[in-house]
């Protein structure tokens, strides 16, 4: 056994232990490979079937993290069913993060799995830190030698490293350290604020050194991409931070955070409709994908907002023109029905927008068809009246909405927001910023000054439209029977409000999806599989806007 290497047993729960830069190197049990005899034994016996047993969980565990705590990656590699992986990503974790010394203690196994602690030592020029984590293994067996091998994941080795391409990594920070604060100047940090860790690890990627700040010494998960942004996992030493400040409200970020923690997959983002500012952004789970910005599913219902007002700009109708709303339609050879199937006699269209009514925004439609605008009208409008479609440079990754040119049933479908229709969380909050603003302004977090990137820009809506849309919106919000009243009650005046729901062929449940907006603040929500708009989304929704 070399120096700095050993194996203890403690209390019949086992802990192995390497210190010393070098790590030791041993091969304590017989084989490393799982304790098989020979290689002739090995060829004449038939490989085993079945699952793993208990004790084949046991040893190959140990014997997997006792090589990994030695420093012996090869063999590390050879306990599992990816060795030419797993080898070179075991010597990495040493090598890329520094790693001077490691306790790893393994837990009791639950069935295949066997979860394990990390205690380290991170040293980089002279600099150490302890680090400390859980992870866990499982146990498979293999499929040709029969032998019971540890399934290989990035993740084995820490639970962040979740790609192929991902690495830990530790030296001085490749950007400057950054304090990033609200509009006020509070100090926002990811363990008060946890939806905003991406966005902070990204305003400091991009803005660290336009802040004035400077480098420090950290181990963190190199994504390996452009598009996925790394992830900071321990500091060993400081940088000097400089300010960054956003547009986020702290006081509505921290409403933010809190609505959507009642949903077990939801999303939500606010802004400033006069400025464009966004004021919040939250999600639930937390991670570091932020979907309330990078979404791109079906908005549902609130889509009815730029359907409406594309009827407005051709001609088609205005709030109070009569329109037909019955159980259902077929358009495009396709059938389209409403909630419940209900219907409305001699109704307007503000009596349909209020109500969700979908056929009647199918029905009002098709004369544009004599036009040979049908299939491009709505683009039309999303692009140049609501920014739709355009690129938006909001200072993180942020995905673009699309209201993609449609051709037979897809063409209705995306009247009701359904179809080939994407959009995040923050695309559909623009829309009522848009509505209550009479013209949209691009969602922005950082200031352009920053990095004079270029906005996207739209014409301002007409004022027949802009209030047309005001007048449905609010009636929405209001009405006795308007779909978004009750999540709407006790917002503040001037409000107004759309609800929507997206069918998922994967789902059994709709997605529920909810926009409004009340004095100088509009947002919008999605919760997965939440149903109808005003059953979860537009509580989100509603918490949001009374804190602003």
């Amino acid at each position: 056994m070399r120096s700095g290497a050993k194996v203890a047993i403690v209390g019949g729960v086992f802990a192995v232990v390497a210190g010393g830069v070098g790590y030791g190197g041993y091969n304590l049990w017989n084989g490393i490979t799982g304790g098989e005899t020979s290689p002739e034994s090995r060829s004449e016996a038939a490989p085993k079937t079945g699952p793993v047993t208990a004790e084949e969980v046991t040893t190959t565990a140990r014997d997997f993290l006792a090589a990994w705590a030695a420093g012996e990656p090869e063999k590390a590699g050879q306990m599992t069913n990816d060795p030419v992986t797993a080898g070179p990503a075991v010597a990495a974790y040493r090598e890329g993060a520094s790693v001077t010394e490691a306790t790893i203690t393994p837990g009791a196994p639950v069935g295949a799995k066997v979860p394990f602690t990390v205690k380290a030592t991170v040293t980089y020029k002279g600099v150490s830190k302890p680090w400390s984590y859980a992870s866990e293994l499982t146990v498979v067996r293999g499929t040709t030698t029969g032998r019971p091998l540890v399934k290989w994941a990035p993740s084995v080795l820490h639970p962040k490293l979740t790609t192929a391409e991902a690495t830990l990594r530790t030296g001085e920070a490749e950007t400057a350290s950054v304090k990033a604060v609200d509009r006020n100047g509070k100090e926002l940090t990811a363990e008060k604020y946890p939806s905003l860790r991406p966005i902070l690890d990204t305003l400091r990627k991009r803005y660290g050194a336009k802040a004035g700040g400077t480098t420090g010494i950290e181990t963190w998960i190199d994504s390996g991409s452009e598009t996925v942004t790394d992830s900071t996992l321990l500091v060993l030493s400081k940088g000097k931070p400089g300010t960054l400040k956003t547009t986020i409200d702290a006081d509505v970020q921290a409403a933010a955070e809190k609505a959507v923690k009642t949903y077990g997959n939801a999303s939500v983002a606010a802004i400033e409709p006069s400025t464009g500012a966004i004021r919040a952004v939250a999600n639930s789970p937390a991670t570091e994908y932020n979907i309330a910005f990078s979404g791109q599913q079906a908005p549902g219902s609130t889509m009815k907002i730029v359907t409406a007002a594309m009827m407005m700009q051709n001609g088609l109708a205005t709030p109070g023109t009569k329109v037909e709303c019955p159980p259902d339609v077929v358009s495009r050879s396709q059938s389209f029905e409403n909630l419940d199937r209900f219907s409305i006699p001699d109704g307007t269209l503000t009596e349909a927008f209020r109500r969700s009514c979908n056929t009647a925004f199918i029905k009002a439609v098709p004369p544009l068809a004599e036009k040979n605008i049908a299939d491009t009208a709505l683009g039309t409008t999303a692009r140049d009246s609501f920014g739709i479609g355009q690129v938006w440079k909001v200072g993180v990754p942020a995905a673009d909405g699309s209201v993609p040119e449609s051709a037979g049933s897809d063409t209705p479908a995306s009247y009701i927001g359904q179809g080939k229709i994407t959009m995040s969380a923050l695309n559909v909050a623009s829309l009522s910023a848009t509505v209550k603003n009479g013209g949209f302004l691009q969602p922005y977090l950082v200031a352009r000054s920053l990095d004079d990137r270029e906005f996207a820009k739209a014409a301002p809506l007409s004022s027949e439209v802009a209030l047309g849309l005001q007048k449905m919106m609010n009636a929405a919000a209001t009405a006795s029977d308007g779909t978004a009243r009750e999540a709407m009650a006790g917002v503040p005046f001037p409000k107004g409000a759309k609800t929507g729901s997206a069918e998922v062929d994967s789902q059994g449940t709709s997605n529920s999806w909810f926009t409004g907006y009340s004095g100088d603040l509009a947002a919008a929500a999605v919760v997965q599989e939440g149903g109808h708009g005003s059953d979860a989304a537009g509580p989100v929704v509603a918490a949001v806007l009374k804190a602003g």
